[in-house]
């Protein structure tokens, strides 16, 4: 039998080892966890140093070195939103009742576990973390093919849970690491439908793309975070500044960052001088639309063809709209589903804005950087769904269960 589908085989048969497991003791398991990660700090940093001594050889960009990095900090992110994910309620087993039918039979519907989850991901070592806690408490295996550029750190953190895992007699491959980056496995893996329930790919474009179009396994796509920022005619604009600095400039490399801003005409005299000045103590790069380009000492002048990129670096395009329809027409042409945010006064436009526009989080007068599980209440995250089957948005532990129906009767046959 080859490794790939060794590795699939034994986290299906662990994850049945989850079905009856007490929600104190998983609880018990994750706060284990956390501590256990704090505890091996030195470890994870050391390997994680030798993923970014490789990272840098091969000349890999800052957006995706920023998110290979691990530090102290970061570390205690992983364990505090372990320790979050342990506070949260378990949907395994909660039953909602339907009621009863005209021939006595009683439905009600119960959430169950997807089974095995498989996360395809690049540079990202905290999504080991992530993942492997948020599939424990949902009663879910996970199988983790991270990419080569965070294959030590990964290998280190799933190693540190596997531990706390087998202390209380539970299987290793309840959190499973791919332990080789070949792409032939990876495409192995994605055929694994006898085993494996569900594929979740994070990264780049092209990883998602390749995902979709090859596996065998459904797929929940986690495409790239092509965020804007509308500033209405109605908008405060010192709320708007706030929120352009803090989506574009806090953190560049993630998918949650501003990539677009667009502004009503009504306010672009006012707002976009301002904005000029402020990106450019901050160094950012402006690509701008040729109705905005006057406002712009420096630009490059941007064609309506090349909006829509995921910049993940100090850069941003602006676009000047006529009115609100204009915005959410470009919105809709050029967002990924990601994130999308209006900053204005008026209730109606604020509520016809989140009405209207298709993404799986539509933020008001709130910074996109907030569009992440941990800010929204779940927890860590396994990621932020922009299709819409079978989640949409950031997705935590109630994203990874389903629902089974749960029939009652009393010796009732169909006529």
């Amino acid at each position: 039998m080859s490794l790939i589908k060794t590795l699939s085989q034994n986290a299906a048969i662990a994850a049945q080892s989850l079905a009856i497991l007490d929600e104190q003791v998983k609880n018990t398991i994750l706060l284990d966890m956390a501590r256990a990660l704090r505890a091996h700090s030195d470890e994870i940093i050391k390997a994680n140093q030798l993923d970014l001594a490789n990272a840098e050889s091969a000349n890999m960009g800052s957006a995706m070195l920023d998110r290979l990095t691990l530090n102290n900090d970061r570390i205690e992110s992983m364990a505090a939103g372990i320790e979050t994910v342990a506070s949260l309620p378990d949907p395994v087993g909660i039953e909602r009742d339907l009621g009863q039918r005209p021939n006595g039979l009683s439905i009600r519907k119960m959430r169950v576990p997807l089974g095995v989850v498989c996360m395809i991901y690049e540079a990202r070592p905290n999504v080991t973390a992530d993942a492997g806690a948020l599939c424990f408490k949902s009663g879910n295996a996970v199988i983790l093919r991270g990419g080569k550029e965070a294959l030590h750190s990964s290998k280190m953190i799933a190693s540190i849970l596997q531990k706390v895992l087998e202390v209380y007699q539970l299987p290793p491959a309840l959190i499973t690491v791919v332990p080789d980056p070949d792409r032939g496995l990876m495409m192995e893996l994605m055929q694994q439908r006898d085993y494996i329930d569900v594929i979740i790919p994070r990264g780049g474009e092209g990883l998602i793309n390749f995902v979709t179009d090859n596996s065998k396994v459904p797929v929940i796509q986690h495409f790239k975070g092509v965020c804007h920022l509308y500033v209405d005619k109605d908008a405060d604009l010192e709320i708007a500044m706030a929120l352009l600095l803090n989506g574009k400039t806090q953190r560049t490399g993630v998918c949650n960052a501003l990539e677009g801003l667009v502004v009503h005409q009504d306010v672009a005299a006012a707002f976009l001088p301002k904005v000029a000045q402020a990106l450019a103590e901050h160094k950012v790069t402006i690509n701008a639309c040729q109705q905005a380009k006057s406002y712009f000492d420096a630009c490059n002048v941007m064609n309506d063809d090349d909006f829509g990129q995921e910049y993940l670096d100090l850069e941003i395009a602006i676009k000047q709209v006529d009115d609100f329809d204009g915005a959410i027409n470009h919105i809709r042409r050029f967002g990924s589903h990601h994130t999308e945010v209006i900053c204005t006064q008026n209730e109606l436009t604020a509520a016809r804005f989140q009405r209207t526009v298709d993404a799986s989080v539509v933020m008001v007068n709130a910074s996109s950087r907030f569009s992440d599980g941990s800010e929204l209440g779940l927890g860590a995250e396994i990621g932020i769904a922009t299709s819409k089957l079978h989640a949409y948005g950031p997705m935590g532990l109630e994203s990874l269960t389903t629902e089974k129906y749960l029939v009652s009767g009393v010796g009732q046959v169909r006529a």
